[in-house]
């Protein structure tokens, strides 16, 4: 049943590892900090723990570059960290999602080192090398995403290898079938630990045009943009065979039982639905990040949320992202007041809603100076702002030095108010972001029509949005105010005598007839209908 799916059902918490919790002074979280956090994140409510990448590394771009799929780095912990993680997270009730990277592995990676040793290589294949043209340069135009050729030669052989990110990040070649399987080996040897899914990394970069054909040039490039937009990635990226290895690897999770696949995809919604797969047999949720680059207005986000429920296939289940680790955070995307509007959007929309670390205490853009950046993106690119040092600064927990995070020297700044800002001194004022998003999460627990009900959009008018949510004879109604100014709440016919459920202000009575009037930055949700409730 719906309901029962808890992937469906569910609250998914990404935390970045690096900046969740130091336990042992070295400035950078680890597993172990993440288990003695449990109690906290049980409290909050949330379902599930998608954790960054926490595979052996280099960390040119910090775990993005793997070296061994089924080792975990030191800095993060031991195997048996991890063990002892997983088997106190199911105890507490809360599922584990990995972070799977299978585009590319570290340049440090045993295969990789095999397959640079020589053209006869048994693992040559496993990567993507190619000759370079007469002329000396690479083999096709196409550009990294970091910045430069998305090529580099290697003076052993002669031949060029392709990296879609940095030099140190060399592709893989999905094509070859002994590649494929040892990277399901890998997937099975974290589902054997009880891994309860993965949250797959560019998952739409899997397959690359067989003819590596040039991409086209961008007519609408602008100069500050980043250098990858350059081109059109028509042969780089989004394959039509990239559904099949999709789906192979979806059959690997359904051997099983009942495990989420996340997929990571760029793309416009047209191109981003087909990550479902043919009968529903690719990715369970493919990433909806379409209000990460929405503009914040009431019209543009009605008119997202209703083209995404439109084109869903049969039967696939909608999710929602407000933020990540590669993206500014909400609270700097649209400040402090509207930050819970956002919350209160996530957390009652139709589908499944991933929170990222720190969202729930508002931790907004934090300055970070020159000397201080880690960022290999923004190293590459100075200067257009890209990099995402800013979203991966540490956990701030209490009033403390460095906010209770580490001991010892962060590896990133902390907030400047982050003295102000913590868990510790948001979780006393009842009125706090962080009560706020706690309160959201068990009333989505608590009624059906939140958790996996229908929505009905009801009324969009200036900054005003209005919808519905609904599960056999209760209905919810969620009102939010986009705007500055207050605005007058239109009810119509029996829902004249809603019932206020929750304010985004948590200073309206529970249980008091529906307010006529949304103050400024308000948002509520109504009961107007039976109430029926769950315990979970």
């Amino acid at each position: 049943m719906l309901e029962e799916t808890w992937w469906k059902r569910g609250v998914v918490y990404q935390i970045y590892p690096r900046s969740f919790q130091d336990t042992n002074d070295d400035g950078i979280g680890d597993l172990e900090g993440i288990r003695r956090r449990l109690d906290y994140l049980v409290w909050l409510g949330v379902d599930a723990i998608w954790i960054s990448p926490i595979f052996a590394s280099p960390m040119a771009d910090f775990g993005y570059d793997v070296s061994d799929y089924c080792a975990i780095h030191p800095l993060f912990g031991t195997l048996e960290d991890f063990d002892r993680l997983v088997r106190d997270a199911h105890h507490r009730g809360l599922k584990i999602i990995l972070d799977f990277v299978p585009n590319h592995t570290s340049d440090r990676h045993l295969w990789f080192e095999d397959s640079r040793s020589s053209r006869s290589s048994s693992k040559r294949d496993w990567y993507i090398w190619r000759d370079g043209k007469p002329d000396g340069s690479p083999p096709n135009n196409w550009i990294s995403n970091f910045g430069g050729s998305a090529w580099t030669r290697d003076e052993r052989t002669g031949q060029w290898y392709l990296h879609s990110f940095l030099p140190e990040q060399p592709d893989l070649n999905w094509r070859n079938p002994a590649l494929k399987e040892a990277m399901f080996g890998a997937l099975r040897f974290w589902l054997d630990r009880g891994v309860d899914g993965f949250r797959v990394d560019v998952i739409w970069l899997l397959i690359k045009d067989e003819a590596l054909r040039d991409n086209p040039p961008n007519p609408h490039f602008q100069s500050g943009q980043a250098e990858i937009n350059r081109l059109i990635q028509a042969h780089n990226a989004d394959q039509p065979e990239v559904h099949e290895v999709i789906a192979e690897m979806r059959r690997v999770l359904d051997h099983y039982g009942e495990r989420v696949l996340i997929g990571e995809v760029y793309l416009p919604l047209e191109r981003l639905i087909a990550y479902y797969g043919r009968d529903l047999s690719g990715v369970h949720l493919p990433f909806n990040f379409q209000m990460i680059f929405a503009a914040w207005k009431a019209s543009e986000i009605c008119r997202l949320v209703l083209e995404y429920e439109h084109a869903l296939p049969e039967g696939g289940w909608p999710n929602w992202v407000l933020g990540n680790h590669d993206q500014p955070r909400i609270a700097a995307r649209v400040g402090d007041a509207q930050a819970r509007i956002a919350a209160m959007l996530l957390l009652t929309l139709r589908g499944t809603p991933t929170l990222y670390y720190g969202d729930e205490i508002s931790i907004g853009k934090v300055q970070i100076s020159q000397d201080a950046v880690q960022d290999p993106w923004e190293k590459n690119e100075p200067g257009l702002g890209l990099g995402r040092d800013p979203s991966r600064t540490p956990f701030q927990w209490d009033r403390s030095a460095n906010a209770g995070f580490t001991s010892g020297t962060s590896w990133l700044p902390l907030s400047h108010d982050a003295s102000a800002r913590n868990v510790e001194i948001l979780k006393e004022d009842p009125r706090s972001i962080l009560i706020l998003y706690r309160n959201l999460i068990q009333l989505r627990r608590s009624h059906l029509a939140l958790s996996v009900g229908e929505f009905q959009h009801l009324h969009t008018e200036g900054e005003l949005l209005i919808y519905e949510r609904r599960h056999g004879a209760e209905r919810l109604l969620v009102a939010l105010n986009f705007g500055q100014e207050p605005r007058p709440l239109p009810l119509w016919g029996d829902r004249t005598q809603a019932r206020v459920l929750l304010s985004t202000s948590l200073d309206r009575a529970s249980g008091a007839v529906g307010p006529p009037m949304l103050e400024a930055n308000e948002g509520v949700v109504l009961a107007v209908g039976l109430s029926t409730t769950i315990a979970r």
